[in-house]
């Protein structure tokens, strides 16, 4: 049985025409299914340009990704767009909730895409996931109506909703205070134990970065 989930080869990117920046130099990496890696690095070391890539966000200017043994860095844009629906979460710095919606619905808003319409069962999921990050009794609540570290936690359930096999994290924690800091990052671990959904996460905390598996630092 294959456990290898991600395979980076040889990945560069370069920005510019003129004036050619090179942000990656080459990378390879494998990352295994269930696996909580951390990526650390001085701000220009193209860690987020290396998330997203990995995330289908970004198109690298050589090299290739593997995932499951598919290479992503071949395919079209419509094929990306339903690969990333199909097979990933999104975590930023800025939670990017929408204001007027309740915690119950921004969480189902990626069903809306994926699905048309909720279902009962994605519903019901959502409400799960709510429970799982600690929200059960903010389900209703507006998005402002929730302190930073909920509208995080929210964020996270949101990621999950589709039931993602990885999920992105760039700089998850960067907006919130020490304790909430830890929180978050305690849950993170604790879905990946409990679940098994693989996490990268980039980080400038080495604290935080001390709790993954493996730490990647680039340079």
């Amino acid at each position: 049985m294959d456990d290898k989930l991600l395979e980076i080869k040889d990945l560069v990117k370069i920005y510019g025409t003129k004036v050619k920046t090179k942000v990656l130099h080459e990378v390879s990496l494998d990352i295994d299914k269930g696996e909580f890696l951390s990526i650390i690095g001085p701000s220009g070391s193209g860690k987020t340009t290396l998330l997203n890539i990995i995330g289908a966000l970004d198109n690298a200017t050589s090299g290739h990704i593997y995932f499951e043994n598919h290479d992503i860095t071949t395919m079209k844009s419509d094929e990306l767009a339903s690969f990333r629906n199909k097979n990933l979460g999104f975590i930023f710095q800025f939670h990017h909730l929408l204001p007027e919606f309740t915690a119950l619905e921004n969480v189902i808003i990626p069903t809306w895409i994926k699905y048309k319409s909720p279902t009962n069962r994605k519903r019901e999921r959502a409400l799960e996931l709510l429970e799982i990050v600690g929200l059960k009794d903010r389900i209703n609540n507006k998005a402002t109506d929730l302190s930073g570290g909920q509208q995080q936690r929210v964020a996270i359930a949101r990621a999950l909703i589709n039931d993602p096999t990885l999920i992105l994290a760039d700089e998850p924690t960067g907006n919130l205070d020490s304790e909430s800091t830890e929180q978050v990052y305690d849950l993170l671990r604790s879905i990946n134990k409990d679940i098994g959904t693989t996490f990268i996460i980039v980080t400038h905390d080495r604290h935080l970065a001390a709790k993954s598996e493996r730490v990647i630092e680039m340079v």
